[in-house]
């Protein structure tokens, strides 16, 4: 049985930043890996129908795993949905991935909801993961960095 996550967080930041930092290869290999871990983004094709490659590595021991997928639905600075595949066969099926993102008085308000998450993925450790994960894109996207 798969497990479906829910996640919800404000971002002192507009949305075309936080729109952006999903779609853009540096800056996923920056915010999406969990502590401990880095990211090579091996592909990304950021249009509809587009499909992108990444891996994670631990940084303790060396070993990595790989997934992919594809984006079904772009809407600028509003919606981003994909599917991911992990290329472990003994992580079957396909997780879908919805991101909603709304402009608010302070900033943006993000919702991620992830479906399809392999039963031998503990949910609680997806919410872990995805916890680090939104804390280091709060790092990148709210960030005022001046002009040179």
């Amino acid at each position: 049985m798969s497990h479906t996550v829910t996640l919800h967080r404000v971002f002192r930041a507009p949305a075309e930043r936080l729109y952006r930092a999903f779609l853009t290869a540096d800056a996923l290999a920056k915010w999406l890996p969990p502590h401990g871990f880095t990211c090579s983004v091996h592909a990304l094709d950021a249009r509809e129908g587009g499909r992108f490659q990444t891996s994670f590595t631990n940084f303790s021991n060396g070993q990595s795993h790989s997934f992919g997928g594809e984006y079904l639905e772009l809407t600028p600075n509003a919606q981003i949905r994909y599917t991911d595949v992990f290329d472990d066969p003994n992580l079957p099926g396909q997780m879908v991935t919805s991101v909603t993102l709304t402009p608010v008085l302070c900033g943006t308000e993000l919702k991620v909801v992830q479906e399809g998450i392999p039963a031998e993925i503990p949910a609680e450790m997806c919410y872990f993961g995805w916890q680090e994960s939104l804390q280091l894109l709060a790092l990148l996207v709210e960030a005022e960095v001046p002009a040179e």
